[in-house]
């Protein structure tokens, strides 16, 4: 027998005779679901004799098995989890990855009432008071020390996270700052004016050799920035976002890096797809959901609008990057005559009460085109509210300026329309001085200002996302939505098991205060739209790869309402993703509950 087998065997040794004994792969599904029944209605009887948290634990394991060695499951899946556990028992071995055997171990030991949840990463060494020996007064005193302590151990992870407020971060910014303005021939007054970081937004090979002279690039972007240059793939960092880098790469900008400068596979999978991308990683089937030109409908009573389809800075994983074109291309502005159709065509559609302006970025639109738009939508009586989506507060700040804060002040309207902007902040150390203030020249309007985070491998550490969120709290910004990495297969390098996206939901974020965690983690069906994490109901494991990633079947936010078949979506390895921490520094055992969440 392979040695990496023997653990799941030791911890569910029953399973294993069950499996050996077997003759046939059906007969071994019939002995071992019979006992996961059994074993299921067992402790329904006797749940008094474990406890309750174990409980829950034990039940969703069980249920989980049951999916995976459900025939119709393997169908949908396209493999058969309980083959190359029976194959392992029988000869000793098969033919999966390791991340498949360290599935089925934890998926053993959450059956067998084991499962390696407790004490959590947060209070290992912790005494935990018996709360049931006292009551009144001395009750809540002793719950109220132990609360602190909690709160300090959070403090200790949050203390990584230093946002650009921090005074020894805007310094060091400011530093950066200066040495750009020395480069580019620049000073205070043109740093402060959207046009001049427009104008010197490093784009090309000429910005790329600039970018070196001000920060050291790591081997890897060394070789694949010029790669994408060459090839025509679009690259672009703005002169503030490269100031809230280090001047080495480390582990404080990695973050910031991983959002701009693309990774040598990604480079590859875009020219491999130069010809055919738009089949190939339009991966929400924009293509298909498009009743006119520059329209995107996915449900009864929203619409988006695309009239930009370029944004000052490339974000390297963007939904879009099948239709993204580098920044400021001509071609990126749509015609006046396409965006007057466009809006001709939310005119006819009295269903519409919501609109989302996006892109690309549509503040790259000058003034008077973005406030004809908003114009034009706000002619609409069935149109209620507006949302403007970009990332310009975190990109170039500069731009949320006093004039266009009041054409945006025009359209916001309370009792007859309201007017927001959505953004993406992605880390602590984005928010800035600049960023700040152009916040709260937008909040002073009155409007909302909401963030969708996008999830990724840089910013997924223990209590990073928490940071995140206080820091946005802080500056006026409500947390929206939290996006799972979208399943693109050139985004590998920044996907997240949807395993830890649920951990940091309901260890980390529970811990905040009520305001400070209001976005919903979701998951992008392509032509479906966004479903909820939050739930089996909304979604279901259903097999184990041999390569260890697991295997989810979407259900449609519409199951109940129309007949939309689910989607079959191949996750990351939840192994390899402990293996990337790892060599990032950080000990997977403080995310060692991860595999408990399916």
């Amino acid at each position: 027998m392979a040695d990496r087998w023997q653990k799941c065997w030791d911890v569910a040794p029953e399973i294993y005779l069950l499996l050996k004994e077997s003759e046939s792969l059906e007969a071994a599904r019939d002995v071992v679901v019979g006992y996961l029944q059994s074993l299921d209605w067992t402790r329904q009887r006797e749940a008094v004799e474990i406890d309750p948290w174990d409980y829950v634990l034990f039940k969703e394991a069980v249920e989980g098995l049951k999916n995976l060695f459900s025939p119709r499951n393997e169908r949908a899946a396209k493999t058969s989890s309980l083959e190359y556990l029976w194959e392992a028992a029988v000869s000793g071995d098969s033919k999966v990855a390791d991340g498949f055997v360290d599935e089925f171990f934890h998926l053993f030991k959450a059956v067998k009432v084991q499962a390696d949840v407790y004490p959590s990463m947060l209070m290992e060494g912790m005494e935990v008071p018996d709360f049931e020996r006292y009551e009144g007064r001395e009750a809540a005193e002793r719950r109220s020390l132990y609360l602190d302590e909690m709160g300090r151990r959070m403090d200790g992870y949050l203390a990584r996270y230093r946002s650009g407020l921090d005074p020894d971060i805007a310094e060091a910014g400011a530093q950066n700052k200066a040495r750009i303005l020395s480069i580019l021939g620049g000073d205070e007054e043109e740093w402060s004016d959207w046009r001049w970081q427009f104008r010197n937004v490093f784009k090309d090979a000429d910005g790329l050799a600039l970018i070196k002279e001000i920060i050291r690039l790591s081997p890897e972007h060394e070789e694949s920035i010029p790669l994408a240059l060459e090839k025509g793939i679009p690259f672009g960092v703005t002169p503030h976002y490269l100031s809230l880098m280090d001047r080495d790469p480390g582990d404080l900008d990695f973050a910031l890096r991983q959002q701009v400068f693309p990774p040598l596979r990604y480079v590859q999978k875009m020219i491999a797809h130069r010809v055919d991308r738009k089949w190939a990683f339009d991966f929400m089937r924009e293509y298909d959901t498009s009743p006119a030109d520059l329209v995107t409908r996915r449900y009864p009573r929203v619409a988006i609008i695309k009239p930009y389809d370029s944004c000052p800075q490339i974000c390297v994983y963007c939904q879009r990057n099948w239709e993204i074109t580098a920044p400021f291309m001509p071609s990126a502005m749509a015609s006046v005559e396409k965006i007057e159709a466009a809006l001709d065509w939310y005119a006819d559609h009295d269903q519409m009460m919501d609109v989302l302006v996006t892109g690309g970025d549509p503040l790259v639109m000058a003034d008077d085109r973005i406030d004809r738009i908003l114009g034009r939508l706000a002619e609409m009586d069935q149109i209620v509210s507006i949302r403007i989506a970009t990332r310009t507060p975190i990109t170039v700040p500069q731009r949320i300026t006093e004039e266009l804060c009041e054409i945006f002040g025009s359209y916001h309207d309370l009792g007859r329309r309201s007017l927001s902007v959505v953004t993406h902040f992605m880390h602590p150390r984005e928010v800035t001085r600049d960023t700040l203030e152009a916040i709260r020249r937008i909040r002073v309007l009155g409007m909302d200002v909401y963030n969708q985070q996008v999830f990724t491998f840089a910013n997924s550490r223990r209590f990073e996302t928490a940071a995140l969120r206080i820091v946005l709290k802080k500056i006026g910004v409500d947390p929206y939505y939290t996006f799972n990495m979208k399943g693109k297969s050139e985004m590998e390098e920044y996907s997240v098991p949807i395993a830890r996206i649920l951990q940091e939901q309901k260890e980390e974020a529970r811990l905040l205060p009520g305001i400070f965690r209001t976005d919903e983690p979701v998951f992008n069906v392509p032509f479906l739209g966004k479903d909820h994490l939050r739930a089996w109901q909304n979604h279901e494991i259903i097999a184990i790869q041999p390569d260890g990633r697991r295997t989810y079947r979407f259900l449609p936010w519409e199951k109940n309402i129309v007949q939309v078949k689910p989607y079959i979506y191949d996750d990351v390895s939840i192994s390899r993703y402990l293996e990337r921490l790892r060599e990032r520094g950080e000990d997977p055992q403080d995310y060692r509950s991860i595999w408990y969440y399916y």
